[in-house]
């Protein structure tokens, strides 16, 4: 009975590593035949299937460097840092140090000073859910004054004026994408532990996990690709700020993949909390939402996802729980289309 058992889990373990492979080539050849399409668009893709991780890339890191991409090529995650936000978040709802429908007030630091008409009315959950109505940083003026680092303007003092001259929720309730949102809960998680949001998000992911490639203020390191706006022009890594809660964590397939390994493992305290954040706290006609998540459910078929958009880079994570698999695209232009594209070709082609 035990050479049976043994046997038949053998079987299994080659029977899911052979579908693994199988989906991986066919996320290839989707790559492959993208980047001959887009040549100028360089790409790092990782895929994970029952704890079985496959990488596939395209490009150089540089017009000038023979030098390839690969799958530990340093990209901007960018709006996907809200997801590793959420899951700090959801780490403190664990720790009974939070809940996600207690109201904002009590968690501010200093500066803060609501007006009457907001305060007990905003949740934790508000905004990881995008519906808090709050007046959020206006990036086309900040583009406007500086493309290369529009948020090198935005500051403590920024965010402390806008909040404490709101005096009206006007979207409360109703989904509006929102940067301050996830910044506000960068500042509520250092209020929480006392420590900086660096500190925190090393000590309680990156550190834990071992994800050694994914950086913070440091990220001059050799591997680093060339970022590129939709017209090709060449645009510099969004530089660390208080805004980098919401966007500004930098990584790779490896490390991202790595991540998706934890998010998949219920018994990790990341996998705990993501249980916590891929609950249902926004829906309308148009969309689900977890804490930072968008959900498609299909046939009962539940996927998360969350996408990023830098000046010059664009990516996107998405998962199932339930089949167990997981993908890391990341693209070295800003370009939401192809990464939709490709999305939609990898979930209905061959995940779906």
């Amino acid at each position: 009975m035990k050479t049976s058992l043994k046997l038949l889990a053998t079987l299994l373990f080659i029977s899911n590593f052979s579908f693994g492979q199988d989906i991986s080539k066919k996320i290839d050849s989707i790559i492959k035949d993208n980047y001959q399409k887009n040549p100028n668009v360089g790409i790092s893709v990782g895929f994970i299937q029952n704890e079985e991780a496959y990488y596939t890339a395209y490009g150089n890191l540089n017009a000038t460097s023979q030098t390839k991409i690969d799958k530990h090529s340093i990209f901007e995650i960018a709006s996907i840092t809200k997801i590793l936000t959420s899951n700090l978040i959801a780490q403190a709802v664990v720790e009974h140090k939070i809940k996600t429908d207690d109201f904002i007030d009590g968690f501010l630091p200093k500066g803060y000073v609501l007006h009457q008409n907001l305060k007990n009315k905003i949740k934790i959950s508000d905004l990881g859910s995008h519906q808090s109505g709050l007046p959020d940083i206006d990036f086309v003026k900040l583009i406007a004054l500086n493309p290369q680092q529009p948020v090198s303007n935005v500051t403590e003092e920024t965010l402390t004026t806008i909040i404490n001259n709101c005096t009206e929720l006007k979207d409360y309730g109703k989904f509006r994408y929102s940067t301050i949102g996830y910044t506000l809960l960068g500042q509520i998680l250092e209020t929480i532990y006392g420590k900086s949001y660096d500190q925190i998000i090393r000590e309680k992911i990156f550190q834990p996990l071992k994800m050694t490639s994914t950086l913070t203020k440091d990220f001059n390191v050799k591997n680093i690709t060339t970022a590129h706006n939709p017209e090709g022009g060449i645009q510099e890594f969004f530089n660390w700020n208080v805004t980098a809660p919401a966007g500004l964590v930098k990584s790779n397939a490896v490390d991202m993949v790595t991540y998706l390994k934890a998010v998949l493992n219920e018994e990790t305290a990341v996998g705990k909390a993501s249980i916590i954040a891929e609950k249902i706290y926004y829906k309308d006609d148009k969309r689900e939402m977890g804490f930072g998540f968008n959900m498609i459910v299909d046939d009962q078929n539940t996927v998360y996802l969350k996408s990023g958009d830098s000046m010059g880079q664009s990516s996107i994570i998405f998962y199932n729980r339930a089949k167990n698999w997981g993908v890391i695209i990341l693209l070295d232009q800003r370009n939401s289309k192809m990464r939709q594209d490709l999305l939609d070709k990898i979930y209905n082609t061959v995940l779906k």
